[in-house]
């Protein structure tokens, strides 16, 4: 037996080695584009002292088949919906992932979904009923959107907190040593010769986090954000862990849009190329080369024409596209392989 394993284990108390209960949670990112406006669904706790959160349940095997389908059940439940796309993120299952648990309750292990979805009236009415809310995601990640340049707060705010918490010495990891914080931090937010990279919104969640910026390390105690006194204006907090999870979801969507057609799950049946643009920079927080997209759009053969025109703009008409679902089956990876500006 391993020495410091054995060590470990007798100096366990009783308390330590009694069972743990476990449950399992379903999470759901749900999101959807309107208006050059990238949205996640929100719902209420049910404790009254917790933020708005993401769609969650419990999932039951005596009601729930599968994982996907409790995640469906619930969903229409608290929300009214009816999911289209739906993939597996990834399991949280932190210790302290749930910051108003009571002690004797199970430890919840979630299992996070992400799912894309188009705003109807219809569904407007039926969340309204709900008391579920549409919130924009860059209220939870102001500093991911760079439609309009680099955002202010990067150098106003995050920098100098950064540069400040990447001063201060790490415990030795021994000789496999990760990168420094410093490294870590110049990789994530693309400082110095590095480009930003937009799918690495969870690396600057978790980075921002661990230097105690964040409502959520606050609330949950976390020993640098105590230190702070006060924290700046980074963004909403969520409930739980629940902001980390949809920084998961909105990494994952970032880099799928490179090489699957998911965006056409938020787009309606018809639409300009002017609209697919606006999507796809809502998304990915970034600005596209408009000539270059139509042209990879086009000879990617990913949509192909309605021949049918739109007016909505108020200038001269636009055709309309639909996408080309045979590409599903002519390609392994039909992404949107454009360079972001």
């Amino acid at each position: 037996m391993n020495r410091a394993l054995e060590t470990g284990d007798a100096a366990r108390s009783g308390a330590d080695m009694a069972p743990v209960q476990l449950g399992i949670g379903l999470n759901a990112v749900i999101v959807s584009v309107k208006d050059k406006v990238p949205f996640v669904l929100t719902v209420p706790q049910k404790n009254p002292d917790e933020l708005l959160g993401l769609p969650s349940g419990p999932f039951d095997p005596r009601h729930h088949r599968t994982f996907e389908l409790g995640l469906r059940a619930f969903v229409k439940e608290q929300t009214a919906l009816h999911l289209g796309h739906v993939e597996q993120l990834y399991t949280f299952g932190d210790r302290d992932r749930y910051s108003l648990a009571k002690a004797g309750e199970p430890h919840m292990v979630s299992v996070g979904y992400l799912a894309l979805t188009r705003q109807t009236p219809e569904s407007e009415r039926l969340l309204a009923q709900q008391g579920a809310r549409w919130r924009p995601w860059y209220d939870f990640f102001p500093w991911e959107d760079w439609r309009g340049g680099q955002p202010a707060l990067l150098d106003s705010i995050i920098q100098p907190n950064m540069n400040g918490f990447c001063k201060v010495p790490e415990p030795d990891s021994g000789v496999f040593q990760e990168l420094s914080r410093k490294d870590r931090y110049q990789l994530a937010f693309g400082i110095g010769t590095l480009e930003w990279d937009e799918e690495r919104v969870l690396d600057r969640y978790e980075l921002l986090y661990g230097a105690g910026l964040m409502y959520e390390a606050l609330r949950d105690g976390q020993p640098k954000a105590a230190e702070r006194g006060d924290l700046p204006d980074l963004g909403e907090g969520l409930a739980h862990d629940h902001r980390r999870i949809l920084a998961t979801a909105l990494s994952r969507l970032r880099a799928k849009l490179k090489y699957r057609p998911v965006v056409f799950e938020l787009m309606p049946p018809e639409f300009t190329l002017t609209d697919l643009q606006q999507t796809v920079e809502a998304i990915s927080g970034r600005h596209l080369h408009k000539q270059n997209f139509r042209r990879l759009v086009e000879t990617g053969q990913l949509v192909e024409q309605t021949g049918r025109t739109s007016t909505a703009t108020g200038g001269r008409p636009a055709a309309l596209y639909r996408f080309r679902r045979d590409i599903l089956k002519e390609r392994p990876a039909p992404g949107l392989r454009v360079s972001l500006l």
